[in-house]
Order: C-alpha cells, then structure tokens, then sequence
C-alpha cells in the first residue's frame, strides 16, 4: 500500500505540482535578462531616467515662464477679440432695433392712413345722414307750414 501511495503521489506531483516548470521558466528568464544581456536594459533605462530628470531640471522653469508669457498674450489677444466681437454684435443689435423701428413707424404711418380713411368715411356717412335727417325735418317743416297756412286760412 505504501508502494501505490508512492506512486500516486509521484503521479500527483508530476501532473499537478508546476512549481518545477515555472522555477525552470522563471531560472531561464533570469539568466537571459541579467546574465546573457549583462544588464544592458536596466542601464538604459537608467540613463534615460537621469536625461529627463537633467531636461525637467533645466527646460522646465525657463519654459513656465515663456509658457505664462505666451498665456497672457492669448489672454490679452482674447479679451480684445472678445471685446471687438461683443461691440460688433451691439452694433448689429442696434441696426437691428433701428430696423424694427422704422418697420414699426411705417406700419403705424399705414395704419394711421387707414384709420383717417376710416374717419373720412364714417363723417361722410354722418353728413349723408344729416343731409337726409334735415332735408326729412325741412320736408315736415314745409308741411307743417302748408298746414298751418291752411288752418288760418279757414
């Protein structure tokens, strides 16, 4: 029984134990990188790290400042544009009330025409019937005048 214990454990191990292969895998990768290249990389990279260092020591202050020089000239550009874009806009505001304006005026020139017109007819509408209100009551006056004269005759 020992024997088949043995056996499953070795067949256990070889099946599901891979710290093996992967300390093979991890020996060789080692070996390849830090042995074979003889830490060619890692030099690289430090060189690279202490050239972006020196230029951000050295570019970055002179560059903030040419950088807040060339913000505050947009800044100023900006504000005129803006400033020459708000009064153009002001003045198309105001063309445009002057616009309005006259259009108003004029329609109130039409409807002011209309309503003298309106006014004409209405006066003579007025004046044709008092014409005929008083060629009626000078028609009864006469009438009664005839009758009167006829009464004192009698």
């Amino acid at each position: 029984m020992d024997k088949i214990a043995k056996d499953v454990g070795d067949i256990q191990s070889r099946l599901l134990d891979h710290r093996p292969v992967i300390n093979a895998e991890i020996r060789y990768f080692v070996r390849e990188f830090e042995e074979k290249r003889g830490y060619r990389e890692c030099r690289l990279l430090e060189n690279l790290n202490k050239m972006v260092m020196e230029t951000n020591e050295q570019m970055v202050p002179t560059d903030v400042e040419d950088m807040n020089k060339q913000l505050s000239d947009v800044i100023k550009r900006l504000e005129a544009a803006n400033h020459m874009a708000e009064r153009v806009q002001q003045r198309e505001l105001e063309a445009q009330q002057s616009n309005q304006l006259q259009t108003n005026l004029e329609q109130l020139k039409e409807e002011w025409a209309e309503f003298l017109k309106e006014q004409q007819r209405l006066k003579e509408e007025v004046d044709a019937e008092h014409a005929r209100a008083v060629s009626e009551v000078s028609t009864r006056y006469s009438e009664k005048k005839k009758d009167l004269a006829k009464f004192s005759l009698m």
